[in-house]
């Protein structure tokens, strides 16, 4: 694998996607308060870009990421699969749970904080997480860690184009939901100092 290949791609992918979220998508939600059909292709076509990444740096012996390998350390193998099974099933259990067109942007209709979203305003970009860093643990390289990272860096440009426009949508009502759910999994609290 040539490294500036793997790098001038990975640039390509995140101008790409900051062009997808930051641009069409903002542009879509502020104009008309929902994607259109074109904005949740082209987010679906920057996903699909992340997710088939590695095939740039994938070593031979690695066809797909779930192939069992003989190659492989077995406590990597393990709990990678691990990881990559409760990263699928959180990932597409809470898409159907939330509905594929509201999973889309196609259907928005209130603040939906029920289910995974009582832990996480973003279950579904968690769960594509963890399928992302158990493939890192099956297969651990610096090729894989920029994956990890790509895929961490263009989400967030997603979530924040899209907690943009909740706020303006739902305003306070939102803005509370953002207080008592963490983006993630945790919410980081911030302590203050003498001075605050």
């Amino acid at each position: 694998m040539d490294f500036t290949l793997y790098v001038l791609s990975a640039i390509l992918l995140l101008v790409f996607a900051y062009i997808v979220f930051r641009r069409i998508v903002r542009r879509d939600y502020l104009q008309r308060e929902r994607l259109s059909l074109l904005s949740s292709l082209l987010e679906l076509l920057v996903f699909a870009g992340v997710m088939s990444f590695p095939e740039l740096y994938n070593p031979p012996e690695w066809a797909w990421f779930w192939k069992i390998d003989g190659s492989m350390r077995p406590v990597n193998m393990i709990i990678g699969l691990i990881v990559i099974i409760c990263g699928f099933t959180v990932a597409f259990g809470t898409m159907f749970w939330f509905g594929i067109s509201r999973a889309f942007g196609v259907k928005t209709d209130g603040i939906v904080n029920t289910g995974p979203y009582r832990f996480s305003r973003n279950p579904q970009i968690l769960g594509g997480y963890l399928l992302v860093l158990g493939v890192f643990i099956q297969w651990p390289s610096w090729y894989a860690l920029g994956w990890v990272i790509l895929y961490g860096v263009i989400s967030h440009m997603m979530i924040l184009t899209e907690e943009e426009y909740l706020t303006q949508q739902y305003g306070e009502t939102y803005t509370q939901f953002l207080e008592k759910v963490p983006r993630y999994l945790f919410k980081m609290t911030r302590r203050k100092g003498a001075g605050d």
